[in-house]
């Protein structure tokens, strides 16, 4: 072999560095593998798009058949996005032998072990660094290195874009729609943010990492989602008060054969090392029985972070191809484990109230809380933002069921003295 040829499927932010790379380091490339890259063809939805990276003209191809039926093509990137055709498009590849490499978390998270599946099949590799952390390496830290572990934790802070938005409204005391609509103006946030500020896009990745780490199957729509769009300037100062900072974490444990996966904003005490990544970066913490806890932290979205991750993928395949190297398959799943609901869950939490500023409306929450057996940890009394005759009541409680928090929430929305419950967040232990 003295040459491994590629095809893109798309030429977007992400496909525009891949194939920048390839052409621009042609050289280095080849010195360290000993053979050159060659990029076959590109696939496009429309070749007249102003583009970041300038292609030959005959590299573009008309259909997924052109590449599907090249011999020259070994490994085929999908940098398209979206779940269909990417599926579709992915799976052929791999019916027809080829590599695939994506960045894909939407497919990998729904469609995982069926690609993986057809991968093993067809004798060929599925590599997906890109999917999760961009350019922090985490895929394959967990695949490889940390083999040998048994995962009992994942934390994480696998969306830039919440990221960026809450550190603003943290550090400056600004409101959500402010913070939103610079994060739109810098590129940070989509024009249609909700992927995002939702959670979904954290879900995808937390899909795929707890996926990873447990070896089996944790499926999307099994994993607790709460997005950012409730958080106020408030929670943000009251939490640093308290010595937190708020971030939106994706969790998953491991307690014998019982999964909890959540993405949802935390209170996280300042001295813990998640809650001093801020910014657009991203930190995956993994908790092992061999390791203890060890911090991946770095750039989780944009073209070059995200195009160095997909380069190490296509040089991983390239020596296996090169070397004739057999397949390790990493991703076997084997155990087999349920993930609890969120009402399950036990954790402590942080209550914001509006009610009526006078005597005994303290005693009547606590006396709600007291019937679920919920303890109250602490309790600081506000002046209310919303009516002068009003306060906030910032009460944390002790670890509780969630269950029984909702059942509270409920009896205490009902009190005549409550206004509103302006907002209730989960402490991260």
């Amino acid at each position: 072999m003295n040459k491994i040829g590629v095809s893109l499927l798309g030429l977007g932010v992400v496909g525009g560095g891949v194939a920048s790379v390839i052409q621009e380091k042609s050289n280095y490339l080849k010195k360290h593998l000993g053979v050159s890259i060659s990029l076959e063809s590109v696939l496009v939805r429309d070749k007249t798009k102003s583009r970041t990276v300038s292609v030959s003209n005959d590299i573009y191809v008309n259909s997924i058949d052109d590449i599907l039926d090249n011999p020259e093509v070994h490994v085929v990137i999908e940098v398209m996005g979206g779940e269909y055709p990417a599926f579709d498009y992915i799976m052929q590849s791999i019916n027809k032998g080829k590599n695939v490499i994506t960045a894909n978390k939407e497919l990998i998270a729904k469609h995982g072990p069926e690609i993986f599946q057809a991968a093993r099949d067809n004798n060929v590799r599925v590599l997906f660094e890109a999917s999760v952390g961009g350019g922090t390496p985490i895929v394959s830290p967990l695949m490889r290195d940390l083999v040998g572990n048994h995962i009992k934790s994942i934390k994480a802070i696998i969306n830039g874009t919440t990221n960026y938005i809450l550190t603003k409204m943290s550090k400056e005391a600004l409101g959500y729609e402010h913070v939103l609509k610079e994060a739109q103006t810098l590129g940070y946030a989509e024009s249609d943010p909700t992927n995002d500020v939702e959670g979904f896009d954290a879900a995808y990745k937390l899909a795929i990492l707890s996926t990873i780490g447990f070896r089996t199957s944790v499926k999307v729509k099994d994993i607790y989602v709460e997005g950012i769009t409730s958080l106020e300037s408030q929670d943000f100062k009251y939490a640093s008060e308290l010595g937190y900072e708020i971030k939106l974490l994706a969790i998953a444990t491991l307690d014998k054969e019982n999964i909890q996966a959540r993405v949802h904003p935390g209170l996280i005490e300042k001295k813990e090392m998640l809650a001093n990544v801020d910014g657009v970066l991203n930190a995956v913490e993994i908790e092992t029985d061999l390791t203890d806890k060890v911090l991946f932290h770095g750039p989780g979205a944009g073209a070059m972070p995200t195009t160095s991750a997909i380069i190490a993928d296509l040089l991983n395949i390239a020596r296996n191809l090169i070397d004739n190297i057999p397949l390790i398959d990493p991703l076997r799943l084997s155990e087999d484990c349920t993930v609890q609901p969120i009402t399950e869950l036990i954790s402590k939490y942080y209550f914001r109230i509006e009610a009526d500023d006078q005597p005994g409306v303290l005693g009547a929450i606590a006396a709600i809380f007291g019937s679920y057996g919920i303890s109250i940890s602490s309790f600081i009394q506000k002046e209310s933002i919303y009516n002068k005759d009003s306060a906030e009541l910032v009460i944390m409680t002790h670890d509780s069921k969630e269950l029984l928090i909702n059942n509270a929430i409920v009896d205490i929305q009902d009190l005549d003295s409550v206004t509103n419950i302006n907002n209730v967040i989960r402490v991260i232990g």
